[in-house]
């Protein structure tokens, strides 16, 4: 298995607008051969402190969001020759969109499994 982990930081005025391209760009990843899974999530919570998770305290809803709204997008292939496919294809679909949307270029994570 081969992993993507994007952190996106969208513009707050656009958060409609992302999160329709979000499911038009996971419907469209799902289509292609080799693609097992994707999850976009929006962060909607924040720990207190580190000691409040060590009391197993509840996460804190976030009430506003200052200056940007953060998601993620965690996406699952099989190997690496269909993440360099899928990647392209998508990039050469929606990047336009995307651009419009974001307030800075996405922080991306990419790796094997271990476990």
């Amino acid at each position: 298995m081969f992993n993507e982990i994007c952190i996106y930081e969208a513009k707050i005025d656009k958060q409609e607008e992302i999160e329709l391209l979000m499911k038009e760009v996971a419907d469209f990843y799902t289509s292609q051969q080799g693609v097992i899974e994707v999850k976009y999530i929006k962060r909607t919570h924040r720990q207190k402190d580190f000691n409040a998770v060590k009391e197993g305290e509840l996460p804190i809803r976030l009430t506003k969001n200052v200056g940007k709204v953060t998601y993620v997008l965690y996406w699952v292939v099989e190997n690496e020759e269909v993440h360099a496919r899928v990647s392209k294809l998508g990039l050469e679909q929606f990047y336009k969109r995307w651009n419009r949307c974001l307030t800075t270029m996405p922080k991306i994570i990419l790796g094997e499994n271990i476990v």
